[in-house]
């Protein structure tokens, strides 16, 4: 650091990687940059840009939750009341099956683009001319990029067949990991479904029983009325107020992942993935070849979809390099 004699004004500007400081006295300024500590750096990134296992966590807090007090209350009770064995193991059969999946696909591999492997991938899938161009060198990982891959910003390497980083399995979801995704995905959204299933069972069980439904009710006038849905909830509520709150929980959560689930699907009955869907339909966002003329709009085509039963297959089982250069 320079030193100055007599009066000084010093001013300090962080910015990206680099922190900047200026001295200003007897109208001289100097200013001079360092590069900020590796600690510094990563506490100014957010847990969504970064690989973090604080939603893993969160994924297996929420689950374990949702399982005790299924186990500690409605397990108990429906064991009580004679439920069919078989049904009241159907979630903890489905959250084993779930869980697999879940390690699997944050521990695989998702297709992780090399310098020793990218010279094969890039004869895996043809390039489409529109959503991806031949001859592009990642300018991370300086190696040449396959059709259908891209560079993970969080994981900081490409991704062979890309779809989207999954925070919730802390791992990019690419061509090796695709299929065990999707298992991941039907099975915690049958999880969810059989969760809900059998407590609204137990509930509508414990209505039938009591029956609430023909029974009549005092106002605050003294006039009798006969019970609606709205006094049947406020009854359930404050008779059973964790399993309701319970049952709540998992009915969104069905209907949320239903949803997921069934876009999923439908890229995989299409063969297509999250980033190439998003690249598709977003406005000026497909390059020009220099072959055509500017004022040509390109008009994009899924050129790798060969069918459904083709494409579910090849998300369970992808294309090998040797396999497509035996038959080249």
């Amino acid at each position: 650091m320079p030193f100055l004699w007599g009066q000084q004004l010093g001013v300090t500007v962080t910015s990206g990687l680099e922190m900047c400081s200026c001295v200003v006295s007897a109208g001289l300024v100097l200013c001079w940059c360092s590069a900020l500590t590796q600690p510094e750096t990563e506490s100014r990134v957010s847990p969504f840009l970064c690989r973090s296992c604080l939603f893993m966590v969160l994924h297996v807090a929420l689950q374990a939750a949702v399982f005790g007090e299924y186990t500690w209350e409605v397990f108990v009770y429906c064991w009580e009341l004679q439920f069919h064995l078989l049904l009241l193991l159907l979630p903890y059969l489905l959250l084993a099956g779930n869980l697999g999946c879940f390690l699997l696909c944050s521990r695989a591999n998702p297709g992780t683009v090399t310098k020793s492997n990218a010279a094969a991938l890039v004869q895996v899938y043809a390039y489409d001319g529109v959503l991806f161009q031949r001859g592009l060198v990642c300018p991370t990982c300086t190696v040449e990029k396959p059709a259908r891959s891209k560079h993970c910003s969080v994981c900081r390497t490409c991704v062979h067949r890309f779809d989207h980083h999954c925070v919730w399995v802390n791992n990019c979801i690419g061509a090796s990991n695709a299929g065990v995704f999707l298992l991941y995905l039907l099975s915690l959204t049958a999880t969810a479904g059989a969760l809900a299933a059998v407590t609204a069972a137990f509930l509508i069980h414990v209505l039938l029983l009591s029956d609430i439904m023909h029974s009549t009710y005092l106002d605050a006038q003294g006039q009798e009325h006969p019970v609606e849905i709205p006094f049947v909830i406020q009854h359930l509520f404050l008779t059973f107020p964790r399993i309701v709150f319970m049952l709540g929980f998992v009915i969104l959560l069905t209907l949320v992942l239903g949803g997921y689930c069934s876009f999923s699907l439908y890229l995989a009955l299409t063969n297509q993935t999250t980033n190439e869907w998003c690249k598709s339909r977003r406005s000026g966002g497909s390059p020009h070849l220099p072959s055509q003329p500017q004022d040509r709009p390109l008009v994009y085509k899924n050129i790798y979809s060969k069918g459904i039963w083709r494409n579910l297959k090849e998300i369970f089982n992808p294309p090998a390099v040797l396999e497509r250069k035996k038959k080249t």
